[in-house]
């Protein structure tokens, strides 16, 4: 049982994940074994998203005046949620692959950039390809066009040569 400075100073620190989070995915755990929350666990911190169990009671506080509160009416019952400072998708993605896997496991409901996202979302989210997949393919177009443009400006010359060769082979062969 924590004491009432050490909730205080957890839901502080909720408040800041909170703050600093780009994605907030909550889900119900019930009927998970430790093991199998454990292994989650792993699955999630190999990609640095934090999952915690914490008390409803405590999340609600810690999400005052931050995009969560919208969620804060889905903090009901056996509650874990899924934080990622940095990339929405994988959550959404390792979560969904996970529940697939375990039935035991639900995706209650997340919280993005001020926005309610509900498991339809959530799974349309997990379908999208990761931020580095999606990193290299703008990177990819980014560098199509310049290497075109190059290949484009360097045949001009290249015809003009041809042009002047082939007017050179007609004058003298006149």
């Amino acid at each position: 049982m924590l004491k009432p400075e050490e909730k205080k100073e957890l839901v502080e620190q909720l408040h800041q994940k909170f703050v600093d989070s780009k994605i907030v995915i909550l889900t119900n755990y019930k009927g998970l074994n430790v093991e199998k929350v454990n292994e989650l666990r792993r699955k999630l911190k190999a990609s640095k998203i934090e999952f915690r169990v914490v008390k409803n009671t405590l999340l609600t506080r810690a999400s005052e005046d931050t995009y969560v509160n919208l969620i804060k009416d889905y903090f009901k019952g056996p509650s874990a949620i899924a934080v990622s400072y940095d990339d929405p998708v994988s959550p959404a993605k390792i979560l969904s692959d996970f529940a697939k896997e375990n039935d035991k496991l639900q995706i209650m409901v997340g919280a993005m950039a001020g926005k309610v996202l509900d498991l339809n979302a959530i799974k349309s989210l997990s379908s999208l390809p990761s931020r580095e997949v999606l990193l290299g393919r703008l990177l990819s177009v980014m560098n199509a066009v310049p290497t075109s443009l190059v290949r484009v400006l360097s045949n001009v010359p290249q015809k003009l040569l041809y042009a002047l060769q082939a007017i050179k082979d007609q004058k003298e062969a006149a």
